[in-house]
């Protein structure tokens, strides 16, 4: 094997004082932040009820992608002793010797996000008394931008790798091992990008569907179904995985997908 023939990857965890993860998730949702406030004065929203969203959002997204990695993917880790438990909720690791560290969130999950993103959007409309399928759609037209950074952080932590392959475009992950790979971090990043501009075109042309959960619908549908698919390029996360018949990423992405597909064709009134 000829590693020149390959992208080797080993970029600095850090920016300065930032790490480049925590700052790929800072720009997705600032970016979400600004295209939904845009959206809400297209129509013609209260201000006082955008100003609460971000908080939902954020708290949403960030504690149901903690809990979802905890839960689904390393339950005998998290959910088998206190210290666990406490781990899952404080970004700390306990050490051997009885002393601990701050580590931040090492382990947060998309499906997770999702649903912690749903309930928070709840208890917004439910605060706001704003229509629930028009705040989904106007998160869903903007949500591209978020997870496309996301997968972007996880690419500069060399973290969700492919398997190993001889693609010309392949990555060698220096912190992994020195086998060229599949970056899944990255087609998934360029599938989220498209997205975002073909729901930003289609809500310039059919701003009718806006608050009749379409957007919502098509958004889980084309990322989930993306998301089952790219998983037979990545390692699995977990070694329970492998005496799965599919893999815990594809697994989860199943009711994402048969509920983004009762949105976009239920009987939809505005």
């Amino acid at each position: 094997m000829n590693i020149l023939n390959y992208i080797v990857w080993n970029p600095s965890l850090t920016f300065g004082p930032f790490r480049w993860y925590s700052m790929c998730w800072l720009i997705g949702l600032l970016l979400a932040y600004l295209l939904v406030k845009k959206l809400y004065k297209e129509q013609k929203i209260k201000d006082e009820l955008f100003d609460p969203l971000f908080i939902y959002c954020f708290l949403g997204i960030l504690i149901g992608a903690r809990l979802g990695h905890c839960i689904f993917y390393q339950p005998d880790y998290f959910l088998t002793s206190g210290k666990g438990i406490i781990e899952m909720f404080l970004p700390i690791h306990f050490m051997a010797d009885g002393g601990w560290k701050f580590t931040g969130y090492e382990g947060l999950a998309s499906h997770g996000g999702t649903l912690g993103l749903m309930i928070a959007l709840w208890l917004y409309v439910k605060h706001t008394k704003l229509s629930l399928w028009r705040v989904l759609d106007n998160i869903a037209i903007a949500t591209g931008t978020t997870a496309c950074f996301i997968r972007l952080g996880n690419l500069m932590n060399s973290e969700i790798i492919g398997k190993e392959t001889d693609v010309p475009w392949a990555f060698i992950f220096e912190r992994v091992d020195m086998m060229p790979r599949h970056p899944g971090q990255l087609y998934e990043a360029i599938a989220y990008a498209i997205l975002f501009f073909v729901m930003w075109y289609l809500h310039k042309k059919m701003p009718e569907k806006i608050g009749t959960g379409w957007y919502f619908g098509f958004c889980l549908f084309y990322i989930f179904t993306f998301r089952f698919f790219i998983e037979y390029t990545k390692e699995i996360q977990e070694a329970f995985e492998a005496s799965l018949p599919l893999d815990m990423g594809q697994i989860l992405s199943i009711p994402f997908i048969i509920l983004g597909l009762y949105c976009m064709f239920r009987k939809q009134k505005a």
